[in-house]
């Protein structure tokens, strides 16, 4: 009888011992809640410190967050290395080792941002200020916020030890503001054998959208974005003196042309996964009327009406159509001189399913001028990561440990990030930012006084956390 009860006890003991463990690895850091808060407020505290290193491109110069990462990375005792393209622009690779029974889980963020002009801002753009319950500063949002709570999930999964079944590998890569032809691509073509296991990729855009009563609407996730056309138009024409304009000069052919451009509307288009995202969440519109033409955008875009008064919204009229930027200029570089070339340079971002050829077929009718020399600059094709996966399982899961009942969307991104060198090699990869964002707050990112909240940071810091345990370790 005393050795039956003694052996209860024993498994009584055991089953509370692996209850306490379990429970420990559902939260990052110490045990206790004074533990999770001190994590929280170093994730704080770090991109306070990392917002002070100047990485814009151009130049870059991302060495410097390389180093910095580094430093952490050795401090905490995990592997990590620092890979240069070309001097000065650096890319920070860190792995912490699992058993290998799973693909491995690839952080990515870039180091690099865009400008800032001190002018338009109310704190030093690289001062790192934290106030007003915010953290301050060029790339909070794009997108170093992202790459200190990826840091912080890497490191809380050090520090307690858990059992990995996949390896989880940080990546902070440079010049992913200019198309990545120093980061992630020279990782993926100069260094894949880093990276050739890698089973899920997690990267910036998509966020956890908010209105502005403050309340959840979705989470989305990016899986599908334009492919940017980037055009440089060269005209030709007779150089001279200022003094005694010309009607065949080089500016006035460009202007001529540009124009033409700024004229021309480029036709609407529903693409799949358009029409999914906006009948997923049409049931959240307060207007009876809108809800319902949501739910077939593809059909309600045939009245004109509508058609013009959903294109008034930037985003919604970008993720119908192909849309052309007129964004630099170049002519004379002095005032009296008539120049024999005059340049400008285009933004171009086409839906997935379009050909770029024939959309340069058409821009060049659109100019009618076959004198005017269109080059493209950057380009790559659309690309795509599927939804059936663990990624999105384990997403949806921890969305509504968080938000119960919250759907999870999957809106085309406008714009276009290194997903895409990933994917082209056949690894998903998938775009969320773990931070609650009203409209308001998600314009400022490239804007002036781009912040992002404390609470954001810190509730960033546990859903990241989750997720790559949840995808390494179970």
């Amino acid at each position: 009888m005393k050795n039956r009860k003694l052996v209860l006890a024993i498994v009584g003991l055991m089953v509370f011992a692996l209850a306490a463990v379990a429970k420990a690895a559902e939260v990052p850091g110490e045990k206790s809640a004074a533990g999770v808060e001190a994590l929280e407020q170093e994730a704080v505290s770090l991109l306070s410190e990392y917002l002070r290193i100047d990485t814009t491109n151009p130049p870059g110069n991302e060495i410097k967050a390389a180093e910095f990462f580094k430093a952490i990375f050795d401090r905490e005792g995990i592997e990590a290395r620092i890979l240069e393209s070309t001097p000065g622009r650096g890319n920070i690779y860190a792995r912490l080792k699992g058993d290998g029974s799973k693909k491995a889980v690839v952080l990515m963020n870039h180091m690099d941002v865009v400008p800032a002009d001190r002018r338009y801002w109310s704190v030093d753009p690289f001062a790192g200020v934290v106030k007003d319950g915010y953290v301050w500063g060029r790339g909070a949002l794009d997108m170093k916020g992202m790459g200190i709570v990826e840091l912080m999930a890497m490191l809380a999964l050090k520090r307690q030890g858990i059992p990995l079944k996949a390896d989880v590998i940080f990546l902070g890569v440079a010049d992913e503001e200019a198309g990545g032809a120093m980061g992630a691509r020279f990782m993926v073509q100069e260094h894949f054998d880093l990276l050739k296991d890698a089973g899920t990729v997690l990267n910036e855009f998509s966020f956890i959208s908010v209105g502005d009563d403050g309340k959840v609407l979705h989470y989305d996730v990016e899986i599908f974005q334009k492919a940017p056309l980037w055009l440089k138009l060269t005209a030709t024409g007779t150089p001279g003196h200022g003094s005694m304009p010309r009607p065949d000069s080089a500016v006035v052919k460009l202007i001529e042309a540009l124009h033409r451009i700024v004229s021309y509307q480029t036709p609407l288009k529903v693409e799949p996964v358009v029409q999914k995202f906006y009948a997923d969440t049409a049931d959240l519109e307060p207007s009876p009327e809108r809800r319902q033409r949501l739910k077939d955008l593809r059909a309600s875009l045939q009245n004109r009406a509508f058609a013009l008064e959903f294109s008034e919204d930037r985003w919604d009229n970008a993720a119908v159509r192909n849309t052309i930027s007129i964004t630099m200029l170049e002519g004379s570089n002095k005032v009296n001189v008539i120049p024999p070339q005059a340049t400008a340079q285009l933004d171009v971002r086409l839906l997935p399913s379009e050909d770029p050829q024939r959309f340069l077929d058409e821009l060049q009718k659109v100019i009618g001028d076959e004198s005017i020399k269109i080059e493209p600059v950057l380009s790559f094709p659309p690309s795509a990561s599927p939804t059936n996966s663990e990624f999105f399982k384990i997403l949806q899961e921890v969305a509504n440990s968080h938000d119960p009942g919250v759907k999870v969307t999957t809106p085309l991104l406008v714009g276009f990030t290194d997903c895409h060198y990933f994917r082209e090699k056949g690894i998903p990869c998938y775009g969320f930012m773990p931070f609650k964002l009203t409209d308001k707050e998600a314009s400022l990112l490239h804007g002036n006084d781009e912040r992002l909240s404390v609470e954001n940071v810190k509730f960033g810091t546990r859903v990241m956390y989750e997720i790559v345990r949840k995808l390494a370790a179970q």
